[in-house]
Protein backbone atom coordinates (compact mmCIF):
# COMPACT_ATOMS: atom_id res chain seq x y z
CA UNK A 1 0.00 0.00 0.00
CA UNK A 2 1.27 3.74 -1.02
CA UNK A 3 2.15 6.39 1.42
CA UNK A 4 -0.80 8.00 0.12
CA UNK A 5 -3.32 5.08 0.67
CA UNK A 6 -1.68 5.01 4.29
CA UNK A 7 -2.67 8.22 5.03
CA UNK A 8 -5.98 8.20 3.76
CA UNK A 9 -6.90 4.73 5.78
CA UNK A 10 -5.53 6.54 9.09
CA UNK A 11 -7.78 9.60 8.12
CA UNK A 12 -10.68 7.23 7.82
CA UNK A 13 -10.30 5.64 10.88
CA UNK A 14 -9.40 8.50 13.09
CA UNK A 15 -12.76 9.96 11.67
CA UNK A 16 -14.47 6.86 12.25
CA UNK A 17 -12.55 7.00 16.36
CA UNK A 18 -13.63 10.79 16.09
CA UNK A 19 -16.73 10.19 15.37
CA UNK A 20 -17.72 7.78 18.78
CA UNK A 21 -15.74 10.45 20.73
CA UNK A 22 -18.02 13.47 18.86
CA UNK A 23 -21.48 11.77 19.87
CA UNK A 24 -20.25 11.28 23.56
CA UNK A 25 -19.10 14.49 24.00
CA UNK A 26 -21.71 16.71 22.63
CA UNK A 27 -24.20 14.75 24.75
CA UNK A 28 -21.75 15.94 27.59
CA UNK A 29 -21.41 19.39 26.33
CA UNK A 30 -24.70 20.34 26.28
CA UNK A 31 -25.42 18.78 29.29
CA UNK A 32 -22.55 20.63 31.14
CA UNK A 33 -22.81 24.14 28.96
CA UNK A 34 -26.46 24.63 29.85
CA UNK A 35 -27.15 22.82 32.87
CA UNK A 36 -23.63 23.38 34.81
CA UNK A 37 -23.88 19.60 35.71
CA UNK A 38 -21.06 17.52 35.38
CA UNK A 39 -22.06 13.95 34.85
CA UNK A 40 -19.43 11.25 35.77
CA UNK A 41 -21.72 8.79 34.79
CA UNK A 42 -21.99 9.91 31.15
CA UNK A 43 -19.60 6.36 30.13
CA UNK A 44 -22.25 4.28 32.03
CA UNK A 45 -25.09 5.85 29.62
CA UNK A 46 -22.25 4.45 26.99
CA UNK A 47 -22.47 1.33 28.60
CA UNK A 48 -26.06 0.87 28.72
CA UNK A 49 -26.57 1.36 25.47
CA UNK A 50 -24.06 -0.81 24.16
CA UNK A 51 -25.50 -3.79 26.15
CA UNK A 52 -29.23 -2.69 25.36
CA UNK A 53 -28.03 -2.87 21.44
CA UNK A 54 -26.53 -5.98 21.94
CA UNK A 55 -29.29 -7.57 23.57
CA UNK A 56 -32.27 -5.72 21.06
CA UNK A 57 -29.57 -6.70 18.09
CA UNK A 58 -27.88 -10.14 18.60
CA UNK A 59 -28.53 -13.34 20.76
CA UNK A 60 -24.85 -14.01 22.51
CA UNK A 61 -24.14 -16.86 24.55
CA UNK A 62 -23.28 -16.57 28.01
CA UNK A 63 -20.08 -17.43 29.86
CA UNK A 64 -19.99 -16.88 33.30
CA UNK A 65 -22.13 -14.14 35.61
CA UNK A 66 -25.49 -14.07 37.48
CA UNK A 67 -27.65 -14.71 34.79
CA UNK A 68 -25.72 -17.94 33.80
CA UNK A 69 -26.06 -19.01 37.03
CA UNK A 70 -29.85 -18.40 37.01
CA UNK A 71 -30.21 -20.56 34.14
CA UNK A 72 -29.51 -18.11 31.40
CA UNK A 73 -27.81 -19.69 28.60
CA UNK A 74 -27.97 -16.68 25.86
CA UNK A 75 -28.75 -13.37 26.25
CA UNK A 76 -30.88 -11.07 23.69
CA UNK A 77 -33.87 -10.91 21.11
CA UNK A 78 -32.37 -11.10 18.16
CA UNK A 79 -34.80 -8.47 16.41
CA UNK A 80 -31.58 -7.09 14.05
CA UNK A 81 -29.65 -3.92 14.05
CA UNK A 82 -31.84 -1.56 12.90
CA UNK A 83 -34.53 -2.25 15.80
CA UNK A 84 -31.32 -1.31 18.10
CA UNK A 85 -30.75 1.71 16.35
CA UNK A 86 -34.72 3.02 16.80
CA UNK A 87 -35.72 1.64 20.33
CA UNK A 88 -31.74 1.83 22.65
CA UNK A 89 -31.87 5.55 22.36
CA UNK A 90 -35.50 5.55 23.81
CA UNK A 91 -34.68 3.60 26.38
CA UNK A 92 -31.66 5.47 27.05
CA UNK A 93 -33.14 8.73 26.50
CA UNK A 94 -35.53 7.80 29.54
CA UNK A 95 -32.97 6.59 31.62
CA UNK A 96 -31.29 10.27 30.82
CA UNK A 97 -34.93 11.73 32.07
CA UNK A 98 -34.96 9.52 35.50
CA UNK A 99 -31.53 10.36 35.88
CA UNK A 100 -32.18 14.52 35.59
CA UNK A 101 -35.49 14.24 37.76
CA UNK A 102 -33.82 11.90 40.35
CA UNK A 103 -30.39 12.60 40.82
CA UNK A 104 -28.98 15.73 38.78
CA UNK A 105 -32.01 18.21 39.82
CA UNK A 106 -30.75 18.02 43.60
CA UNK A 107 -27.11 18.87 42.54
CA UNK A 108 -27.34 21.91 40.40
CA UNK A 109 -26.90 24.28 42.91
CA UNK A 110 -24.11 21.93 44.50
CA UNK A 111 -20.24 22.84 43.94
CA UNK A 112 -18.54 20.57 41.14
CA UNK A 113 -17.09 18.28 43.29
CA UNK A 114 -20.46 17.19 44.96
CA UNK A 115 -21.84 16.20 41.23
CA UNK A 116 -18.91 14.39 40.21
CA UNK A 117 -18.30 11.97 43.33
CA UNK A 118 -22.36 11.43 43.19
CA UNK A 119 -22.47 10.36 39.48
CA UNK A 120 -19.07 8.99 39.57
CA UNK A 121 -20.51 6.41 42.42
CA UNK A 122 -23.48 5.90 40.14
CA UNK A 123 -20.83 5.06 37.24
CA UNK A 124 -19.27 2.79 39.24
CA UNK A 125 -22.73 0.76 40.99
CA UNK A 126 -23.71 0.71 37.07
CA UNK A 127 -20.13 -0.75 36.31
CA UNK A 128 -20.19 -3.67 38.90
CA UNK A 129 -23.74 -3.93 38.13
CA UNK A 130 -23.42 -5.56 34.97
CA UNK A 131 -20.30 -7.62 35.73
CA UNK A 132 -22.74 -8.95 38.01
CA UNK A 133 -25.18 -9.69 35.70
CA UNK A 134 -22.89 -10.96 33.06
CA UNK A 135 -19.77 -11.35 33.79
CA UNK A 136 -16.14 -9.63 33.53
CA UNK A 137 -15.90 -11.33 29.97
CA UNK A 138 -16.32 -9.83 26.55
CA UNK A 139 -19.09 -10.38 24.91
CA UNK A 140 -19.22 -10.56 20.71
CA UNK A 141 -20.86 -8.00 19.15
CA UNK A 142 -20.88 -8.71 15.37
CA UNK A 143 -20.82 -5.92 12.75
CA UNK A 144 -24.29 -5.74 11.27
CA UNK A 145 -25.00 -7.13 7.62
CA UNK A 146 -27.75 -5.14 6.74
CA UNK A 147 -29.53 -1.82 8.80
CA UNK A 148 -32.92 -3.29 7.73
CA UNK A 149 -34.36 -6.67 6.36
CA UNK A 150 -38.27 -6.91 5.58
CA UNK A 151 -39.61 -9.50 3.98
CA UNK A 152 -38.06 -9.88 0.52
CA UNK A 153 -36.32 -6.96 0.84
CA UNK A 154 -32.86 -6.84 1.29
CA UNK A 155 -32.13 -3.99 2.86
CA UNK A 156 -29.50 -1.53 3.24
CA UNK A 157 -26.04 -3.51 3.11
CA UNK A 158 -23.53 -2.30 5.78
CA UNK A 159 -21.33 -5.07 6.50
CA UNK A 160 -18.09 -6.22 4.95
CA UNK A 161 -15.52 -4.45 2.73
CA UNK A 162 -16.10 -1.72 0.45
CA UNK A 163 -13.81 -0.93 -2.43
CA UNK A 164 -12.66 3.18 -2.37
CA UNK A 165 -10.20 5.00 -4.39
CA UNK A 166 -6.67 4.67 -3.32
CA UNK A 167 -7.35 2.32 -0.24
CA UNK A 168 -8.99 -0.08 -1.97
CA UNK A 169 -11.04 -2.71 0.42
CA UNK A 170 -12.48 -0.63 4.07
CA UNK A 171 -14.76 -1.46 6.51
CA UNK A 172 -18.01 -0.42 5.26
CA UNK A 173 -19.33 0.07 9.10
CA UNK A 174 -16.80 2.46 9.85
CA UNK A 175 -18.12 4.89 7.52
CA UNK A 176 -21.89 4.22 8.61
CA UNK A 177 -20.40 5.51 11.76
CA UNK A 178 -18.74 8.93 10.43
CA UNK A 179 -22.69 8.82 8.19
CA UNK A 180 -24.78 8.49 11.40
CA UNK A 181 -22.52 11.03 13.38
CA UNK A 182 -23.16 13.30 10.97
CA UNK A 183 -26.61 12.92 10.39
CA UNK A 184 -27.38 13.17 14.11
CA UNK A 185 -25.05 16.41 14.98
CA UNK A 186 -26.70 18.45 12.38
CA UNK A 187 -29.90 17.93 13.84
CA UNK A 188 -29.11 18.25 16.79
CA UNK A 189 -27.47 21.36 15.82
CA UNK A 190 -30.76 22.52 14.39
CA UNK A 191 -32.78 21.62 16.94
CA UNK A 192 -30.78 23.82 19.50
CA UNK A 193 -30.11 26.78 17.16
CA UNK A 194 -32.83 27.21 15.15
CA UNK A 195 -36.11 25.94 16.97
CA UNK A 196 -37.94 27.87 19.93
CA UNK A 197 -36.64 25.20 22.26
CA UNK A 198 -33.13 25.80 21.67
CA UNK A 199 -33.97 29.85 22.07
CA UNK A 200 -35.48 28.50 25.72
CA UNK A 201 -32.74 26.37 26.35
CA UNK A 202 -29.70 28.80 25.02
CA UNK A 203 -31.45 31.99 27.19
CA UNK A 204 -31.90 29.75 30.68
CA UNK A 205 -28.33 29.24 30.01
CA UNK A 206 -27.37 32.56 30.20
CA UNK A 207 -29.98 33.86 32.76
CA UNK A 208 -32.14 30.81 34.42
CA UNK A 209 -33.72 33.70 36.20
CA UNK A 210 -35.15 35.71 34.08
CA UNK A 211 -36.82 33.19 31.70
CA UNK A 212 -38.29 31.93 34.97
CA UNK A 213 -39.87 35.33 35.77
CA UNK A 214 -41.27 35.51 31.63
CA UNK A 215 -43.21 32.46 32.88
CA UNK A 216 -41.38 29.99 31.37
CA UNK A 217 -40.52 26.69 33.43
CA UNK A 218 -37.62 26.26 32.91
CA UNK A 219 -37.14 22.33 34.74
CA UNK A 220 -39.30 21.07 31.27
CA UNK A 221 -36.61 22.06 28.50
CA UNK A 222 -33.58 21.26 31.22
CA UNK A 223 -34.73 17.74 31.35
CA UNK A 224 -35.56 17.59 27.75
CA UNK A 225 -31.48 18.56 27.02
CA UNK A 226 -30.44 15.77 29.61
CA UNK A 227 -32.20 12.98 27.86
CA UNK A 228 -31.00 14.01 24.33
CA UNK A 229 -27.55 13.96 25.83
CA UNK A 230 -28.07 10.56 27.48
CA UNK A 231 -29.75 9.22 23.81
CA UNK A 232 -26.20 10.50 22.01
CA UNK A 233 -24.22 8.54 24.98
CA UNK A 234 -26.65 5.42 24.21
CA UNK A 235 -26.61 5.63 20.11
CA UNK A 236 -22.78 5.93 20.37
CA UNK A 237 -22.71 2.60 22.31
CA UNK A 238 -25.12 1.24 20.01
CA UNK A 239 -23.09 1.79 16.53
CA UNK A 240 -19.76 1.85 18.49
CA UNK A 241 -19.97 -1.43 19.80
CA UNK A 242 -19.47 -3.47 17.00
CA UNK A 243 -16.07 -1.65 16.39
CA UNK A 244 -14.94 -2.64 20.27
CA UNK A 245 -15.03 -5.30 22.73
CA UNK A 246 -18.23 -5.28 24.88
CA UNK A 247 -17.09 -5.89 28.89
CA UNK A 248 -18.32 -3.60 31.78
CA UNK A 249 -15.45 -1.58 31.49
CA UNK A 250 -16.01 0.18 28.52
CA UNK A 251 -18.02 3.03 30.05
CA UNK A 252 -15.33 4.11 32.63
CA UNK A 253 -12.74 3.51 29.90
CA UNK A 254 -14.22 5.80 27.40
CA UNK A 255 -15.19 8.11 29.81
CA UNK A 256 -11.67 10.26 30.16
CA UNK A 257 -11.33 10.75 26.27
CA UNK A 258 -14.87 12.08 26.09
CA UNK A 259 -14.36 14.84 28.83
CA UNK A 260 -10.81 16.09 27.40
CA UNK A 261 -13.10 16.51 24.24
CA UNK A 262 -15.38 18.59 25.16
CA UNK A 263 -12.38 20.36 27.25
CA UNK A 264 -10.25 21.03 23.90
CA UNK A 265 -13.65 21.86 22.03
CA UNK A 266 -15.32 24.32 24.74
CA UNK A 267 -18.03 23.78 27.22
CA UNK A 268 -21.21 24.46 25.90
CA UNK A 269 -20.28 24.12 21.81
CA UNK A 270 -21.37 21.50 19.79
CA UNK A 271 -19.03 23.05 17.03
CA UNK A 272 -16.07 22.54 19.45
CA UNK A 273 -17.39 19.25 20.54
CA UNK A 274 -17.28 17.98 16.79
CA UNK A 275 -13.68 19.75 16.28
CA UNK A 276 -12.69 18.00 19.35
CA UNK A 277 -13.69 14.90 18.47
CA UNK A 278 -11.91 14.55 14.65
CA UNK A 279 -9.06 16.15 16.70
CA UNK A 280 -8.86 13.03 19.07
CA UNK A 281 -9.77 10.39 16.50
CA UNK A 282 -6.99 11.64 14.04
CA UNK A 283 -4.48 11.70 16.71
CA UNK A 284 -5.42 8.65 17.66
CA UNK A 285 -5.34 6.77 14.48
CA UNK A 286 -2.12 8.46 13.64
CA UNK A 287 -0.03 7.43 17.07
CA UNK A 288 -1.45 3.46 17.16
CA UNK A 289 -0.10 3.89 13.45
CA UNK A 290 3.17 4.89 14.06
CA UNK A 291 3.99 5.14 17.73
CA UNK A 292 0.98 2.57 19.35
CA UNK A 293 2.71 2.88 23.58
CA UNK A 294 1.78 6.95 22.78
CA UNK A 295 -1.37 6.80 22.04
CA UNK A 296 -3.21 7.66 24.99
CA UNK A 297 -0.21 9.91 26.20
CA UNK A 298 -0.77 11.99 23.05
CA UNK A 299 -4.31 12.81 24.03
CA UNK A 300 -3.41 14.22 27.26
CA UNK A 301 -0.75 15.65 25.81
CA UNK A 302 -2.86 17.73 22.91
CA UNK A 303 -5.35 18.72 26.04
CA UNK A 304 -2.27 20.08 27.80
CA UNK A 305 -1.39 22.10 25.33
CA UNK A 306 -5.03 23.27 24.48
CA UNK A 307 -5.72 24.46 28.08
CA UNK A 308 -2.28 25.99 28.13
CA UNK A 309 -3.00 28.07 25.17
CA UNK A 310 -6.56 28.73 25.50
CA UNK A 311 -8.05 27.58 28.75
CA UNK A 312 -12.10 27.98 27.46
CA UNK A 313 -11.06 25.64 24.63
CA UNK A 314 -10.75 26.34 20.64
CA UNK A 315 -14.22 26.91 19.96
CA UNK A 316 -15.70 27.94 23.86
CA UNK A 317 -17.04 30.96 25.49
CA UNK A 318 -14.90 32.79 28.27
CA UNK A 319 -17.99 32.26 30.56
CA UNK A 320 -18.37 29.07 30.11
CA UNK A 321 -14.78 27.83 30.53
CA UNK A 322 -14.70 25.28 33.16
Amino acid sequence: MSLLADIVVILLNGLQQGAIYVLLAVGLSIILGTLKFVNFAHGALYLLGTYAGLFVALSVPLSNGKLQEWGFTSFGLDWGFFAALVLVPLVVFVAGLLMERFLARSFYDRPDTDQILVTFGLAIVVQELFRVLFGSNSLPFEQPERILSVGSFAGIPVSGPVALPIVGNFPQWRLWVIGITAVLVLLVYVLVEFTDFGLVVRAGTRDAEMVRLLGIKITRPYIVVFGIGAALAGIAGVVGGPLNVVNPTIGTNILVPAFLTVVIGGVGSIAGAVLGGVIFGLATATLVAFAPAWSQVGLYAIAAIVLLTRPQGLLGDEEVAP
